[in-house]
């Protein structure tokens, strides 16, 4: 008896000691496509953290693996994308359309396309995912043109930054 209270006493003691740290970060990639001259835009969320964000935002419940919520989920962060990712390119804005998105394990995957621009020299974005749920987000940027990579992070109220090529 007096064992199995020490180790109760252990247990708590170590349970209590150890605090979850959630980390909030996602990325997100603007490609610019030579050829076709597209921005073949992709974010990386966690998926728990996107449907809280979605909840939160329009008042209803949302779960990626349920096939049954795809075209519910499909319009939201359509509407979602809009409101959270601005393209701007040598000054002037792009529209940016909602192609899809695809569960990967515990994160999700959202793609985006540009409409055409010219080969970009300034590129500039803003980015403000999960900024609704969470004021620790970090997002993490990566702009490519002509292979060329730049990476920055935005943490939140930040949300706008600009490379040049």
């Amino acid at each position: 008896m007096g064992k199995l209270l020490f180790l109760l006493c252990l247990l708590l003691i170590i349970g209590g000691s150890f605090k979850p740290h959630p980390y909030h970060v996602g990325s997100v990639e603007f490609n610019h496509k030579g050829s076709s001259g597209v921005f073949e835009i992709s974010g990386k969320f966690f998926m728990d953290d996107l449907e809280n964000a979605l909840q939160k935002k329009y008042g209803q419940s949302y779960h990626f693996l349920d096939g049954r919520y795809k075209n519910t989920l499909d319009q939201a962060l359509a509407n979602y994308s809009k409101d959270n990712l601005k393209l701007k390119v040598n000054n002037k804005f792009v529209n940016v359309k909602y192609v899809g998105y695809e569960e990967d394990h515990e994160s999700v995957n959202i793609y985006l396309e540009s409409d055409p621009v010219p080969t970009p020299e300034k590129v500039e974005v803003a980015v403000s995912y999960l900024y609704n749920l969470f004021d620790d987000q970090i997002n993490i940027i990566h702009i490519i043109v002509n292979k060329q990579r730049k990476s920055s992070k935005l943490s939140y109220p930040d949300r706008y930054l600009f490379q040049q090529f």
